[in-house]
């Protein structure tokens, strides 16, 4: 579980998001970004029981930096509102599928995790695999535990072409997945649920319940 002063941390951060009031708040955030740490860390060690290939990670390589790039945004404000983590073979500079924990106050927080936009060469990769073997992608994707906790990948927009990618027919059984960009499931996390004894237990639960997808898309990858 998180402690409430994290969430609360967050959300006056997104009321007073300035370098004084940061500058000020500093201890807040060491103690708020700690408590992510922990908890981390924690995922890691158990979930890293069943991944063999996260198990080796510290939550340090996973968290990502609170200061947002405005170099090229018309949002000038210096920093997220959230915490996030990612959890994947590597650390989070990876290029490979791997696990995803985001904390944003308000009911904004999430897990689950995927293949976020992969470059050309990797997509194809993934695309190809799909084509290949659409039946055990399809068997992964509609599988009860998946399902019940993500309900299918993410077809938010930006997620998928509107056309079967050149190369493919559009007949093709597994057209609708070949168009994704990128391929990613999340399902939501409540405020109530952060601060929960149980929350360890629904995320590894999410993480198991995403593995064999990673699993499918990481082999295409590394082939």
């Amino acid at each position: 579980m998180l402690q409430t002063a994290t969430l609360q941390f967050l959300k006056d951060l997104e009321k007073h998001n300035n370098k004084p009031w940061f500058d000020e708040n500093r201890n807040r955030y060491e103690t708020a970004k700690n408590d992510f740490l922990a908890f981390t860390d924690t995922l890691i060690d158990t979930f890293g029981k069943k991944d063999a290939s996260i198990a080796n990670l510290t939550a340090r390589e996973c968290i990502f930096r609170i200061n947002r790039d405005i170099r090229f945004s018309k949002n000038k404000t210096p920093y997220k509102n959230n915490l996030g983590v990612s959890i994947n073979k590597g650390g989070k500079k990876s290029m490979l599928a791997g696990y995803y924990f985001h904390l944003q106050p308000g009911n904004k927080s999430f897990m689950g995790g995927g293949l976020w936009q992969p470059m050309p060469a990797d997509l194809q990769k993934v695309r190809q695999e799909i084509d290949y073997n659409f039946t055990d992608f399809k068997k992964l994707l509609n599988s009860k535990n998946f399902k019940t906790i993500y309900g299918s990948l993410s077809t938010e927009e930006g997620m998928a072409l509107s056309r079967v990618p050149k190369g493919y027919d559009t007949d093709n059984p597994a057209a609708e997945f070949l168009k994704f960009k990128s391929f990613v499931a999340m399902t939501p996390v409540s405020d109530k649920q952060l601060t929960d004894k149980t929350l360890l237990k629904q995320t590894v639960q999410a993480f198991a319940t995403l593995q064999p997808l990673l699993n499918f898309l990481n082999e295409a990858l590394e082939a």
